[in-house]
């Protein structure tokens, strides 16, 4: 049992200064957790209460190892307000802090000597704090501050963020959004050639990043249909449904002799031979004619005498004419010329040069639902070729945001070349500089297989049990009653772990200036958003018919985009001497494509 008594203040032999604080005695310890005995403190002391959620050390001869509360016991049916009430403490071992030559007082999330019975228990210095928390990597980035003390900075690794992925889930509402945009601002200045792509399906982050974010919608958007590959298009020309086998082995045949016809003309040998160095397949990027196409279709039907056969080329030509007349489709089939414009296509959406714009952000609300999955399909697929082609040079962060409609846990109800090239960017992309960034407010919902390739994890309040499970999944066992917090984590607040931090931690992200917040904020969030009896239709059918001419307020690059409403330092900003300069492709840079 332990007392309330003052300790006298004294230096002890590690240099460390005692203060009044509340202290136990261990009483039981297994591999992860140990059980101290005390008495409750006064709750109106600050440093004399013990409450779940606080950082507990452990004095272990010159070590102290460091543990969470996370259940506090009392064993009588009543309490007496008169005199001392003993309580047991319930608390998970996480680490230690110790004394090293060279770099003075470290934390280690491993545990050299465990604590024996007797061994004294107290709430953790703010210095320990400090040095469990503190971040010795040259790109570390300061995000928020300690909800246990804000005066304490929460840093993170950019490298490790890009390196090994991450994701940000959450509760819709609870500012999964806005701490996205955070940790974009961040990496676009302390990583100026860095190319973010965001799959933003609410068109909500052009507003969030100003002058630094190229824009692109379903009205500016040129994405020829020669760089979909025979899956991609298939859904276009079948409507996002399932194809007949027949009329796909024939867009299988046909394809490449269109390209064939195309590079070397109508009457140069359109069947060459499979052996040839021309020869395409239906995958290869490269233009074609949709003329070409038809004709070589209407040939095969002229030429045909099974009707089985006749009717299905038929039906594939009807789908084919369908989709090209599809105002929607516009964006695929707008320009008949067929010519070769990959390099401005490239340019445009994975910024080649940068050119001061590094974030893309490509809204996809304006594109039919049929076909928003190719598109997905073809903007991850390219980035991985792009960075592939390039040598590593174009190093693309491809931010996902609502992921669990393209990489859902089910593999039946998902597109797969969507699925395909997501996955590949998580499993072999750091290989080659190509990041991921996962964000969704379902996270049970989401290919786990994918979600155990981002290494760092932002997890905002989180109400479903389901969910909670598999971040429980996903976090050391050493740290998993930091996650007990889940449903109750304010706005702005998460749980954050992974390779990017030093160890799990509970935080609130930094607050971010109104001009630099992504359009979803709830409306009663905003005092000055009133419902009114009257509005302008013009401006709301302009709106609704996507126009992008507006003007955007410059974010600027000195972080008035923050808010600095904690205490905290920041950490200080990394140089990057070795800033390589602005890439440009070559024609047919990917064209030429390395074995995998």
């Amino acid at each position: 049992m332990s007392n309330q008594a003052p300790l006298p203040t004294e230096v002890d032999n590690v240099g460390l200064l005692h203060r009044d604080r509340a202290e136990g005695i261990v009483v039981e310890c297994n591999g992860t957790e140990a059980t101290i005995s005390t008495v409750a403190g006064d709750t109106e002391a600050s440093d004399s209460y013990w409450a779940v959620g606080q950082l507990i050390s452990i004095q272990v001869g010159k070590n102290r190892v460091v543990g969470l509360l996370h259940t506090v016991e009392h064993d009588a049916e009543t309490w007496d307000s008169n005199s001392e009430n003993p309580i047991l403490l319930k608390v998970e071992l996480s680490g230690e802090v110790r004394a090293d030559e060279r770099r003075g007082m470290i934390f280690s999330g491993g545990i050299t000597q465990y604590p024996y019975i007797g061994a004294v228990a107290h709430r953790i210095r703010k210095k320990d704090l400090s040095t469990i928390y503190r971040s010795s990597d040259p790109s570390a980035v300061t995000i928020g501050s300690l909800s246990q003390s804000a005066d304490i900075p929460a840093v993170v690794s950019v490298d490790a963020l890009l390196s090994r992925h991450f994701a940000v889930v959450g509760t819709t509402g609870t500012g999964k959004s806005t701490a996205v945009t955070l940790l974009l601002h961040l990496i676009a200045k302390h990583k100026p050639n860095q190319r973010v792509l965001i799959l933003d399906p609410h068109n909500e982050y052009t507003s969030a990043f100003g002058d630094k974010a190229n824009t692109i919608t379903a009205e500016s958007l040129d994405l020829p249909f020669w760089l979909l590959n025979l899956e991609e298009f298939q859904q276009v020309i079948f409507r996002g449904r399932e194809g007949s086998e027949e009329e796909v082995d024939a867009l299988r045949e046909f394809i490449p002799q269109a390209k064939t016809m195309y590079r070397y003309g109508a009457g140069n040998s359109v069947r060459r031979k499979a052996g040839s160095g021309g020869s395409f397949t239906a995958d290869t990027p490269v233009p074609y004619r949709l003329a070409d196409l038809l004709k070589l279709i209407d040939e095969e039907i002229g030429s045909l005498d099974g009707a089985l056969r006749r009717l299905t080329l038929r039906l594939l030509k009807s789908r084919i004419e369908a989709a090209i007349n599809d105002p929607r489709f516009s964006f695929l089939f707008g320009s008949h010329d067929a010519s070769d414009r990959i390099d401005s296509v490239l340019s445009n959406i994975y910024r080649v040069p940068i050119a001061g714009k590094p974030i893309t952000v490509f809204q996809m609300s304006g594109i039919p639902s049929e076909v928003v999955n190719s598109v997905a399909s073809v903007l991850c697929r390219l980035a991985f070729d792009l960075a592939l082609a390039s040598n590593s040079k174009v190093k693309t962060l491809v931010v996902c945001e609502e992921a669990h409609r393209y990489i859902p846990s089910d593999s039946g109800s998902a597109f797969a070349p969507t699925r395909d090239a997501i996955a590949r960017i998580a499993k072999e992309g750091r290989k080659y500089g190509v990041s991921l960034a996962i964000i969704t407010q379902r996270p049970n919902e989401l290919d786990p297989t994918i979600l155990s390739q981002c290494n760092t994890v932002f997890s905002l309040r989180l109400g479903n049990d389901e969910d909670q499970n598999v971040m429980r999944k996903a976090i050391s066992n050493g740290s998993r009653s930091t996650l007990a917090f889940l449903s109750s984590l304010a706005d702005r607040e998460c749980i954050a772990f992974g390779s990017a931090v030093s160890t799990p931690m509970r935080m609130r992200f930094r607050n971010l200036a109104l001009s630099a917040r992504p359009s979803s904020q709830n409306v009663s969030d905003g005092d000055d958003i009133m419902a009114q009896d009257n509005a302008s239709l013009t401006d709301i059918v302009t709106a609704l018919r996507g126009d992008s001419s507006k003007e955007h307020q410059t974010v600027n690059d000195a972080e008035e985009w923050v808010l600095h409403d904690e205490p905290f330092a920041t950490a200080p900003a990394p140089s990057y001497a070795d800033a390589k300069s602005e890439v440009t492709l070559k024609p047919r840079s990917l064209l030429k494509r390395k074995s995998d």
